[in-house]
């Protein structure tokens, strides 16, 4: 389980995160919402150790991982798919999945296992990351993450720009890492995803949690996200 507790954090003097509470559980998707500059990319950058944080603490399965340099925080277990992507693009696609694989030091056989949920990376293995298309660049980063064998699973805007039949793609393997027990944290702007897959969502406003529901109210209440939102 992950858990931010009064988390604060920011680009220098500029505090983005304001005391940010809020739990990731196994086999779970928590979506995190929010508009532009409400923080969301910023709380998963502080889970990563990418921003220092100027209070609270961040847990893994209750050890305090808040202050570890950000190169030890995939070792702990937690896989993080920024937006964007951020392949290594002069690499080729075995490359940036090895250097997955040395994270953890997971064994090559696990290569295999995350080529077999996506096999046209399998086709791809020689060619350099930067000359993928958009979604098979999609792939490789999310390949990449499960090479470490994650407990917890950060996704932010995985879909942004992908063709209907890639989203359909990525949201059943994200499906079928939450039922193998993976702690899902997903920050998505297409409210009809969210509503389909979340067991929970956490809404930001101004570094703050403004609002939150589990699956059931969000089926109860249709509604509730876009009046959340102002959308």
């Amino acid at each position: 389980m992950l858990e931010l507790r009064d988390v604060a954090a920011g680009y220098g003097p500029v505090r983005v995160l304001r005391g940010l509470s809020l739990t990731v559980r196994p086999g779970e998707i928590t979506c995190l919402l929010g508009r532009n500059g409400a923080g969301k990319t910023t709380a998963m950058k502080a889970i990563m150790g990418l921003l220092p944080l100027s209070a609270g603490r961040v847990l893994l399965e209750g050890k305090d991982i808040g202050r570890l340099p950000a190169h030890e925080v995939p070792r702990r277990g937690i896989g993080y798919i920024p937006q964007g992507r951020r392949l290594f693009s002069d690499l080729t696609v075995a490359q940036n999945l090895e250097i997955g694989l040395m994270c953890r030091r997971s064994p090559p056989e696990l290569r295999a296992h995350v080529l077999e949920m996506f096999p046209r990376l399998a086709d791809r293995m020689g060619q350099r990351a930067g000359t993928l298309s958009g979604g098979e660049q999609q792939m490789l980063a999310t390949a990449r993450a499960l090479c470490l064998e994650p407990r917890v699973l950060l996704l932010d805007e995985p879909t942004e720009g992908l063709q209907p039949s890639m989203i359909a793609l990525l949201r059943d393997r994200v499906l079928a890492l939450r039922e193998a027990g993976v702690a899902i944290l997903l920050v998505e702007q297409r409210l009809e995803a969210v509503q389909a897959a979340a067991d929970r969502v956490v809404i930001l406003e101004n570094g703050e949690v403004r609002a939150e529901a589990d699956a059931a109210r969000l089926r109860a209440e249709p509604g509730f996200l876009r009046q959340e939102l102002g959308v």
